[in-house]
């Protein structure tokens, strides 16, 4: 079918569905589908439980099913501090007081870089740094005893429930297999099955690429092994378990595999663990299974589904596209949409699927999502798998608080927690500074210090980035207790920088010295040579303006540090302004550089737009025209990631259109016709992000442009419907969440809000714009009429818990 034309495809795909009676009200709303069954990984369907993650690619005779726990990482703790680093700092400094960047860069990068590998140049699986490994891999040999070919071949993940299938006939006989990784009960949960008895047949094995043991002991698989911790070989302990339940049929044992012979319906209960996430994680793994042992499939998935709802649930959208388009197969659907550019109900999947990644990477509350959430299938994962903090495991958490997935946050709350005191180590020992410090990369080990080469590796604001998603946390929540707990974060990363700034004798500014603009470099004046080390770059001024900032006003709310909050408050005053370049685009560095990539993925002087809000349309429009000339330079293309930070970026600047059209090459297929994997930016088949290769950081930072482009609230008020594309002249939306604990909803028709809606999760002051086409707004609060006094098109209100605002234009 896929070496048709895809209108001829798309008739065929309608006649059999009709034919075979599956109509649009039997399906899930929201499903990932394909016809034929996986050869490349990206085309695998990924199922996790924030512990647990698996990726079955629904072959036929012989399935793999890549088994992962998020937990499982190569390496351990170390001291990459260089001792001999501070001692440099001064005459670095120095340097870059006398625009003498070239040299301060060669005594960067020979002494003030991390003592050891660091991350080993993104292969550190053997190396202390470590690396984010595939668990295993679960491996099904099928044996039909009818012959036959394969036809109604069927394999879907069905994000409504978060449960992937596999289904097809061969030999007369249906066959079905079901997995799903519980919510509820923290096992793995496979059904295998046929609608005639005595028909499922297979050989079950499981393996890893290194480092393990497989076992039967008591008619289960187990497998035990140690990684290594780059040191003495003693790394982090692990053991998974696969037990089998038949309905009739026979189970032996075969080397270290099972065989089940001729059952009608075998169950397989799957676990594992790590001494990482549990002090006796071999027992856990045992009781974990025994206590779901007696339970019904259809139990076990009742159970699990009904928790993952209460999360999946909160959210709707609506964008009145084409129903039709959703009984496509999801590969020839990104290649029709790439000639087409409408689909409507293609972003509305698009967008409920980073919804169910984040869920599926994140519930467990154990560890953020990494580079590539739970899932990988190589012990030499890329980048390590690990926790960039220059951008993209911020971007990993965009979506929690607005797509009303808030507990999603804490994990990446808790690691940033736990930062604090390896940070004060490498504050200590590489700035002589108090307080603490993150550079660019780090770890499930707690790792500070910078990478071990300075071009991406000096960057030192990779804590006060973590510092704005605990800020975010508390501006969406108000949580007054939970602000007082993770205050002295803040603090901490403030103190760092107080300290660590220096004043440059040229500006009289504040400036970080040395750092970079993340992983972008430019050209020595009046020369050829390419340089990374600088001064003060743009982001670092707007990240720590805002860590200043945000410290400030949590000792404020919580009636303490006032002093040290007046410190903040001035040094505030000297960190260099954003400034616009006689090129009329927001300048990157405190020179106008001529830039050796003018195209660069990174577009990091644009924080301030987004994820900050220091840059807006409605407050500065001169710094918002100065970054829209700033896109424009910098294009529409890069990693898949960079075109979805570029989303968010259109839609801060309220243009929908553009927004729509970064969105459209997002999800630019990396693919061609017959499957063959294409190398450039965009999203593979199953959808996941293609930087290349995956990295699950495009995809939501996706999912939370588009909802950018529904309501906004970073400026200090709600905005509806900011950034509509003509795409979506008419829809709806429910369940997104605005700072100050608020739930919204809102319908519209030619791009035009007709009715919003606000309910308060606290006694709250809400500011609300009425957008300026509306000749008349009624505004009720519980049903009740509001009296409005309307200034510059905004309005406050007042609310308590649990009431129910609605505007009707």
């Amino acid at each position: 079918m896929q070496n048709l034309p895809l209108k001829f495809t798309f008739i065929i795909v309608l006649l059999l569905l009709f034919f075979n009676g599956c109509t649009r009200e039997s399906a899930p709303e929201y499903r990932i589908w394909f016809d034929n069954y996986a050869v490349e990984w990206e085309e695998t369907l990924p199922l996790g439980n924030g512990h647990i993650g698996f990726m079955p690619d629904g072959n036929v005779e012989t399935e793999n099913i890549v088994f992962n726990n998020i937990t499982l990482w190569s390496g351990g703790e170390q001291d990459p501090n260089n001792p001999e680093a501070a001692q440099y700092l001064p005459r670095i400094q120095q340097l870059l007081f006398e625009g003498r960047n070239d040299e301060a860069q060669e005594l960067v990068y020979e002494n003030f870089v991390c003592k050891g590998a660091g991350s080993n140049f993104g292969a550190g699986h053997e190396a202390p740094y470590g690396s984010f490994e595939i668990l295993g891999n679960i491996t099904f040999d099928f044996d039909y005893d009818m012959p036959g070919e394969v036809d109604n071949y069927y394999r879907e993940l069905n994000l409504d429930e978060a449960v992937a299938k596999t289904s097809f006939n061969r030999g007369g006989i249906h066959y079905e297999r079901e997995y799903f990784t519980s919510f509820s009960d923290d096992v793995g949960v496979i059904r295998l099955s046929a609608d005639r008895r005595e028909s499922v047949s297979l050989k079950i094995s499981l393996d890893r690429p290194r480092a393990f043991e497989t076992t039967i002991e008591n008619s289960a698989i187990v497998m035990r092994g140690q990684l290594t911790d780059g040191v003495d070989g003693n790394g982090m302990r692990y053991k998974a378990k696969i037990v089998p339940v038949l309905k009739g049929g026979k189970l032996t044992i075969e080397d270290n595999s099972l065989v089940v012979d001729s059952a009608d319906e075998v169950l397989l209960l799957v676990a594992s663990a790590t001494d990482y996430a549990f002090n006796d994680y071999s027992e856990y793994v045992s009781s974990v299974i025994k206590e779901v042992e007696e339970k019904s499939y259809f139990d076990l998935r009742g159970d699990h589904v009904k928790e993952y709802q209460k999360y999946f649930n909160r959210v709707s959208i609506d964008l009145k596209g084409m129903e039709e388009t959703n009984l496509l197969p999801v590969n020839e659907r990104l290649l029709q949409f790439a000639e087409s550019k409408n689909d409507n109900k293609l972003v509305e999947l698009y967008f409920q699927y980073g919804r169910y990644l984040l869920i599926s990477s994140a519930h467990a509350q154990i560890l953020p999502p990494n580079l590539q959430g739970l899932w990988a299938n190589t012990i030499d994962t890329p980048w390590n798998g690990d926790y960039h903090l220059n951008i993209n495991v911020q971007m990993n958490h965009w979506p929690c608080e607005i797509t009303n997935l808030t507990e999603m946050h804490r994990p990446l709350i808790d690691l940033t927690k736990g930062l604090v005191e390896p940070g004060k180590k490498t504050a200590s020992v590489f700035y002589n500074s108090d307080g603490w410090v993150a550079h660019m990369m780090t770890n499930v080990w707690g790792y500070t210090a910078p990478g071990e080469h300075p071009s991406w590796g000096a960057t030192n604001t990779g804590c006060a980035w973590l510092t704005a998603h605990l800020w975010e946390h508390y501006d969406f929540s108000k949580d007054v207790d939970y602000l007082r707990d993770v205050y002295p974060v803040f603090k901490g990363a403030a103190r760092f920088f107080l300290d660590m700034l220096v004043r440059d004798p040229n500006t009289g500014w504040l400036v970080t010295a040395p750092t970079t603009s993340p992983e972008n470099s430019f050209f020595m004046p009046d020369s050829d040579e390419v340089v990374s080390i600088c001064m003060g770059s743009t982001m670092d001024n707007q990240l720590i303006r805002e860590l200043f900032t945000n410290t400030i006003e949590a000792a404020e709310i919580l009636n303490i540090d006032s002093s040290f909050a007046a410190e903040l408050a001035e040094a505030v005053e000297d960190l260099p302004p954003n400034r616009i370049g006689s090129d009329g685009r927001l300048m990157e560095w405190l020179q106008e550089y001529r830039e050796a990539e003018p195209q660069h993925r990174h577009v990091s002087h644009l924080y301030g737009l987004h994820p900050g809000n220091e840059i807006t349309p409605h407050l500065t429009p001169d710094l918002a025209n100065a970054a829209r000339e700033t896109l424009y330079a910098r294009g529409d293309g890069g990693t898949g990631w960079s075109m979805a930070w570029k989303v968010n970026f259109w839609a801060r600047l309220h243009d929908g259109n553009h927004a729509y059209k970064l969105l459209v090459n997002l999800l630019d297929p990396v693919f061609d016709g017959e499957m063959n994997l294409l190398n450039k930016g965009g999203t593979y088949p199953n959808l996941f992000c293609a930087h290349p290769p995956f990295q699950i950081d495009g995809n939501f930072g996706g999912t939370a442009g588009i909802a950018e482009m529904l309501v906004q609230s970073h400026a200090g008020f709600i905005n509806f419907i900011p950034a509509l594309p003509d795409q979506f002249s008419k829809g709806s939306f429910e369940g997104l969440r605005v700072r100050g604990e608020g739930e919204v909803s809102a319908r519209w028709r030619d791009k035009k809000l007709e009715k919003a809606s606000l309910e308060a999760g606290l006694d709250h002051t809400y500011t609300i714009l009425i957008p300026g086409y509306a000749k008349e707004a009624l505004v009720t609060v519980n049903g009740s009429n509001v009296e409005l006094d309307i200034e510059n098109g905004l309005f406050s209100v007042d609310l308590k818990e649990g009431d129910r605002l609605e505007i009707t234009i």
